[in-house]
Formats: C-alpha cells, sequence, structure tokens
C-alpha cells in the first residue's frame, strides 16, 4: 500500500512550548511532518527561503514581524503555500483580518489539539478552515453585505468566468474551451487564473469540486 504523501509545514510561534506541544500533534501524524519552526514572522520568511513547504501555521501575535504581516508576505512571496492563522484570540476582527492576508484559515490555541489537524487537511484540499465561532460572524457579515446592498460572496465569479469553469469541470481542455466559447486560449487561462484567485483553490480538481458543491455539475 503506498503510504500518504507527507505534507511540509512550517510552524512558527514565539512561545518554544507551544512550538513543541504542536509539533508533537502533527508530527505524530503519517501525512503531516512540521520540517521547520521559527519564533517570528522574519524568521519565517528567512526559513522559506530556504526550505520548502506547503503549509504555514502562524501564530497571530509574535514580536518584530506579526502572523497576519508574514501571512500578506508570505501570500505575495509564496503564492503556493497555504496559510493557518493560530490564535488565542476568538475575534471576528483577528478572524476576518487572517482572511484579507491570505489566510486559509482561523484555528483557536485553545482547541488547536482538536482543530489544527482538521484545519491542515482542509486547507491542503484547497477548502477554507472555519471554526464553529466564526461561522456566525460570516453569516452576520453576508446579512450586513446584503442590507447594504453591497456585493455578496455569491456574485464574486462573472457570469464568462462561471461558463469557464463549468467547462473546466467537465473536462474540456483549453483549445477545446476557447472554440466553445469563441475566445482565445490566452483569454481562458487568464479566466482560471482568476477563478484559482477570487476562490482560493489550488488546480483543476480544486474548481471541479467547486463546480460540484455549487450545482454547476452534477457529481
Amino acid at each position: 500500500m503506498t503510504p500518504p504523501p507527507v505534507a511540509r509545514i512550517l510552524l512558527a510561534d514565539d512561545h518554544a512550548l507551544v512550538r513543541s506541544g504542536l509539533r508533537m500533534i502533527l508530527d505524530a501524524e503519517p501525512d503531516l511532518r512540521v520540517v521547520v519552526e521559527a519564533a517570528d514572522g522574519y524568521q519565517a520568511l528567512n526559513a522559506l527561503e530556504q526550505t520548502p513547504v506547503d503549509i504555514a501555521i502562524l501564530d497571530i501575535a509574535m514580536p518584530r514581524m506579526t502572523g497576519l504581516q508574514a501571512a500578506r508576505e508570505i501570500s505575495r512571496k509564496y503564492p503556493h503555500v497555504r496559510i493557518l492563522i493560530l490564535s488565542m484570540h476568538d475575534n471576528e476582527q483577528y478572524f476576518f483580518e487572517a482572511l484579507r492576508a491570505g489566510a486559509s484559515g482561523y484555528v483557536l490555541k485553545s482547541v488547536a489539539d482538536l482543530d489544527l489537524l482538521k484545519a491542515c487537511r482542509a486547507t491542503l484540499r484547497g477548502e477554507p478552515f472555519v471554526y464553529p465561532g466564526a461561522v456566525t460572524a460570516l453569516i452576520q457579515d453576508y446579512l450586513n453585505r446584503a442590507r447594504h446592498g453591497d456585493d455578496l460572496p455569491g456574485t464574486i465569479v462573472t457570469s464568462r468566468e462561471e461558463e469557464v469553469l463549468k467547462l473546466i469541470a467537465e473536462g474540456y481542455s483549453t483549445r477545446e474551451i476557447a472554440g466553445t466559447l469563441g475566445i482565445s486560449a490566452k483569454t481562458v487561462d487568464r479566466h482560471r487564473a482568476n477563478l484559482l484567485a477570487k476562490l482560493g483553490l489550488r488546480d483543476r480538481l480544486a474548481l471541479t469540486r467547486y463546480a460540484i458543491r455549487v450545482g454547476l455539475i452534477e457529481p
């Protein structure tokens, strides 16, 4: 039986005991391995120059450079790296700031022993991780935006992008999509890139899963 692929993890927290405890949790799993540690955001960024990783787990409050500041830089320099923010604070403002900084999830330290593994695996699947308390904040944000007539998350994809997404999910090649929609292959590639960026997804498989979830195609 082929062993599962191992995800490489950067773990950044300014408390050595916290890092040690979290590392024990992560390294006990066959598909997760901490390959580098950091005590602040600067160390995390420097470590990424030398050590490739799949996930960066960042404490929100670190000296010199916070987890949010580091997340912004990592998102810009290493867009392939998935980011999880660790925090002591069940605070919706911090939660939304983490999302804006490019994080795929926000994990409370108080329940990290339960949620961190779920969060790692969700982000590896190209999915966000939302802890239960944040669901209420997301719903309230949606309702507030609807009440004030702002753009809603459901309208983030344009009609043309939705057409491209459906064809991608149905297995059409770039050339076939271009021919079907009467656009150039370069335009198809641009739409695909926009979809991945807007939806926070990584690849064609993740786009297909998303298309199934929102009902564009049948599973």
